[in-house]
């Protein structure tokens, strides 16, 4: 296993906030009609600009408050914080806590944020007896932003124990510094990294660059513009990545868990299946799964997760998703890698800005305005 002696970089994503806000639209359904309404969205909490949530420690879903706190909910609601980080953060341009993680074991917990300079970072904390260790504290990896768009910041622990980090292009808008199809920086990639392997981290082995001279060993995927929220179906490993388009396209990338990385989701040539300002479609270009244009008030893809809960049976094995504008909660189904239905699920988040998945794998809708929803049958 390589180690990495020192933080190089990482992080961003997706549009969040006002720079979210552009016109709007309902995903278009090439292949399904709507189907009736089959869940509800019951208000179990109001937080503060929630952006992420996790499954935690003795079945407690933890929020993450983009100006920098965390909270855990349970039946009584949400908790007081159990970490604020809010002296050392912005919610300046798309800046903040961003995202959340814990490892397998709930030995380790994970933020993702953006310090004051617009620096994105992710730290680490210990994890005694469903208690955060404050004093264990350690920065993994860090990333210099050239804008305070896109910084992103998803994280999740990958079905091989392993950290992924979603980093958006750098931001500003059509990707001026072309960071997109350069393997050469972080910006514009799906990181893989292992953070207990080494000092700060170690980079797994069997990466797709690793033997590259030319390609950052962190990345696992490339040609991405702003993929604000992407999740692991707890059900089969399967990849998704809601990536947010720049003018009209949005797009769910897919990979199966038989993925061995390197995925060119082709930003900033392609925008989804269409080339952008003239590019030309790299030959290795992997096409979104799914992608609807901004025609009736959509304007962000927000990436969900596949359902594995039992409160709605007929939902199970379907991609949840959303729309910042949109607000719309629909799903994907799909066979063999192919949509074959994209469904209306019949509820509407408002100004929707993350997903979260429980531990019993129910899923929860987090707006930004501050209410958590949870998914219920109708």
């Amino acid at each position: 296993m390589r180690v990495r002696t020192r933080s190089t970089a990482i992080i961003g994503t997706v549009c969040l906030i006002a720079s979210l806000a552009l016109t709007a639209a309902s995903a278009d359904e090439p292949s399904a009609a709507r189907q009736a309404s089959k869940v509800t969205l019951k208000n179990v909490a109001t937080a503060q600009s929630p952006t992420a949530g996790v499954a935690g420690p003795g079945g407690k879903l933890w929020i993450a408050e983009r100006p920098g706190t965390v909270r855990t909910l349970d039946s009584k609601g949400l908790s007081k914080p159990v970490l604020d980080i809010s002296a050392e953060t912005t919610t300046d341009g798309e800046r903040g806590l961003l995202g959340i993680a814990f490892d397998r074991k709930f030995a380790h917990f994970y933020i993702s944020f953006t310090n004051l300079e617009g620096t994105s970072t992710v730290d680490e904390f210990a994890v005694r007896n469903g208690k955060i260790q404050p004093q264990t504290r350690r920065t993994v990896i860090t990333q210099t932003q050239p804008y305070p768009n896109h910084n992103g910041g998803d994280i999740k622990i990958g079905p091989d124990g392993y950290l992924y980090i979603a980093l958006g292009d750098g931001g500003s808008g059509g990707d001026p510094h072309g960071n997109g199809q350069n393997l050469d920086t972080l910006l514009g990639k799906l990181l893989r990294i292992d953070p207990r392997g080494g000092k700060p981290y170690a980079i797994p082995p069997d990466n797709p660059f690793v033997n590259d001279p030319k390609a950052k060993d962190e990345i696992w995927a490339y040609g991405l513009r702003n993929p604000w929220r992407f999740s692991f179906d707890a059900g089969t490993g399967d990849l998704f990545i809601g990536d947010v388009g720049q003018n009209d396209w949005e797009e769910v990338d897919w990979a199966p868990a038989s993925s061995k990385g390197g995925e060119n989701y082709g930003w900033g040539q392609m925008e989804g299946t269409h080339p952008f300002r003239g590019g030309t479609e790299p030959a290795n270009h992997v096409p979104p799964v799914h992608e609807y244009d901004r025609a009736n008030f959509a304007c962000s893809v927000i990436g969900g997760y596949v359902y594995r809960g039992k409160a709605i049976p007929s939902l199970k094995g379907q991609y949840v998703f959303s729309d910042y504008c949109d607000g719309t909660v629909r799903s994907l189904q799909m066979k063999n890698g192919k949509v074959t239905a994209v469904n209306d699920l019949g509820a509407n988040g408002g100004e929707v800005i993350s997903f979260a998945q429980a531990g019993n794998g129910e899923l929860y809708v987090l707006a930004i305005g501050g209410s958590v929803f949870r998914i219920d049958p109708a």
